[in-house]
């Protein structure tokens, strides 16, 4: 055997055994855990809800309540179309407890379209009915890092350099309708598509990690990058009903169904082995799987206060059955996308969030300047108990003859979060994420 083969055979050999933990890494936890940086629960869209802590079931009384709660359409008086735009901002103070040298401060910054709708009111059978088209972000799944890491192994004296990079979005195209039952009541339902419509319904995630290893007493360079990409399509509904109980109270509720959404799963890996002697050709393979994400029901409630026609106080609960959240692969292997254990095995728990928001009206003659505060809850699924974050808003706009004009900011935080994410190296993580969402509303 010539020697340049048998350090290539050898290189492979040691390249394995060193990326077994760097490896680790790059699956997120043993079984391919989803990771979404972003707030997990499936709140719905609009800088509005955001100013007021997103207490907004049974306030609603826009074209982003197809998004919270479908029963709430009805409250439109006038054709409208609307757009939200967001920009967030997410710092993650990442500790690696059983490697230091791996921790320390990584951020994110991105900005989307949030939502995108058209509502049109109209009267059938002597009834107030609506009908709306919406687009809807959902999840996003930006991610940045670049940190070292020292393996195990005995042939890799430096750490590793591995830089990972997560991005793309989960979204929902949304038919909604609502109907007025009663002069006090009524009800609502959205069906949404997520599947690839206006841009790819689909993550990726990439790792690249770089190193020095010993072969055999040669110090070669070695390059692993591993590219996976999830592209996801499936239907689910959302139905909601409204209440208005008197001039001061109102409830709304808002049930969002189950569904298993179809993953398309592609694989790419690539492997390079350099010494000073020669260049290995990289060793390249691809595979695509069909797998699929069952994804669970939600649900929640919501009572709104109208104080006066200028002050409103909201506040809402919602409960998400993560329990249900399951991935099977193409082996029939069904795991917990957010331990990555086997679904028998893992202790994920239901998360409940509570929000609670405010709005005050300063009226004009031809104009109305809305301020906004709220506070929330909103924790996050993980293994034996949820992980805690908390947040407020504040939010203002301006509204003029037939154009409404709203802005608002988030700021959200867990600390000791995320040890799912690596709990084989004892992993934690602080985070700061600041949101701002910017909308327009011109009525008709």
């Amino acid at each position: 055997m010539r020697k340049r083969d048998a350090f290539r055979i050898l290189g492979l050999v040691l390249l394995c055994s060193a990326f077994l933990t760097a490896n680790a890494l790059a699956q997120g936890n043993p079984l391919e855990g989803i990771e979404i940086p972003s707030s997990i629960n499936p709140v719905g869209s609009g800088a509005r809800a955001l100013g007021m802590g997103g207490a907004f079931i049974a306030v609603c009384d826009d074209a982003t309540a197809a998004s919270w709660n479908p029963g709430g359409l009805i409250q439109l008086e006038k054709p409208e179309v609307s757009a939200v735009y967001g920009f967030v901002y997410r710092d993650e103070d990442n500790d690696f407890g059983d490697h230091p040298e791996a921790s320390g401060s990584q951020s994110v910054d991105y900005s989307n379209l949030n939502y995108l709708s058209a509502a049109i009111p109209f009267q059938a059978a002597d009834r107030n009915m609506i009908v709306s088209l919406n687009y809807q972000h959902l999840y996003d799944f930006h991610r940045d890092w670049d940190f070292n890491y020292l393996s195990d192994s005995s042939d890799v004296s430096d750490p590793w350099d591995i830089d990972y990079r997560q991005d793309g979005k989960l979204y929902a195209l949304g038919l909604a309708y609502s109907a007025q039952i009663s002069p006090t009541f009524s009800a609502g339902v959205t069906l949404n598509y997520w599947g690839d419509f206006l841009s790819d319904n689909q993550w990726k995630q990439k790792y690249d990690i770089r190193g020095n290893i010993n072969l055999g007493g040669t110090q070669a360079t070695a390059l692993y990058q591993l590219e996976e990409e999830f592209d996801f399509s499936g239907w689910n509904a959302n139905l909601g009903f409204l209440w208005r109980i008197n001039e001061t109270w109102t409830v709304g509720g808002v049930f969002k169904t189950p569904f298993t959404a179809d993953i398309d799963h592609t694989t790419r890996t690539s492997t390079v082995i350099s010494t000073p002697d020669f260049d290995q050709p990289p060793v390249n393979t691809a595979e695509v799987y069909g797998e699929e994400l069952d994804m669970p029901m939600s649900y929640g409630v919501g009572i709104a206060c109208r104080l006066s026609d200028r002050f409103t106080v909201s506040a809402d609960v919602y409960r998400t059955h993560w329990d249900d959240f399951e991935y099977e692969d193409y082996q029939g292997r069904k795991t917990s996308p957010i331990s990555g254990k086997p679904s028998n095995e893992s202790d994920i728990d239901p998360t409940t969030w509570f929000r609670l928001g405010a709005e005050y009206l300063f009226i004009g003659d031809q104009f109305v300047v809305p301020v906004r505060a709220g506070v929330f809850y909103d924790p996050a699924p993980a293994e034996g108990s949820p992980d805690d974050y908390y947040g407020f808003s504040l939010g203002s706009g301006l509204a003029y003859k037939s154009f409404i004009f709203d802005i608002a900011y988030q700021y959200r935080w867990g600390n000791d979060v995320g040890e799912d994410l690596f709990r084989a190296q004892n992993f934690s993580q602080d985070v700061d994420e600041h949101t701002v969402y910017t909308s327009l509303i011109v009525h008709f």
